[in-house]
């Protein structure tokens, strides 16, 4: 049996990762997600085990302890894994795996499986990085801030990565996300 992909998708806060990934899923039917453990409040919206699977500081350096992460890192004060038993039963299985985290985790990932595959979801300007973080009113003027800084320098990381893909009309950049993907599992 053919072993599945890794992919992996990076992008700063705001720039429409969880609307594209919803909507990848949704049209790639041997690609499944790999939820991330993390150790923040769930947002207005969120859901547990759809979104994330939200767990204590506790329970987080227990599975850090048991080896259980295929790549962690510490985000804005709060923890966030990648469940590694999850994604070697899926990718053994035939299924691609699709892992939507920051940049220092997509790094992680790609230097224990080099086979991994990087896609960095680009927005269009900061300005426009900057509406779209307001307009969703889920952070004060300080986090939008601290959110912009940050998103500079994992624009900077971007070009590390194997694709970028530019999210400026969201039809065109889920078409671009589903041609890579059929391209890397062929």
């Amino acid at each position: 049996m053919k072993k599945g992909k890794i992919f992996v998708i990076s992008a700063p806060s705001g720039s429409g990762k969880t609307t594209l990934c919803r909507r990848l899923l949704r049209g790639c039917r041997n690609l499944v997600v790999s939820r991330s453990f993390t150790t923040r409040p769930l947002r207005r919206g969120e859901k547990n085990n759809r979104d994330y699977i939200f767990v204590s500081k506790k329970e987080f350096e227990n599975q850090i302890r048991k080896k259980n992460f295929l790549e962690w890192a510490n985000v804005f004060g709060n923890f966030y894994g990648t469940p590694g038993g999850f994604v070697d039963k899926k990718i053994n299985s035939g299924k691609s795996v699709l892992l939507v985290i920051d940049v220092q985790g997509a790094f992680k990932v790609k230097k224990r499986i080099p086979s991994a595959v990087l896609i960095f979801i680009m927005p269009p300007s900061i300005e426009e990085l900057k509406k779209r973080l307001q307009k969703r009113k889920s952070d004060g003027i300080k986090e939008i801030r601290i959110r912009l800084k940050i998103a500079q320098r994992e624009i900077k990381k971007a070009k590390r990565y194997d694709y970028i893909v530019v999210n400026e009309e969201i039809e065109h950049a889920l078409c671009r996300l589903k041609k890579i993907v059929a391209q890397e599992t062929k």
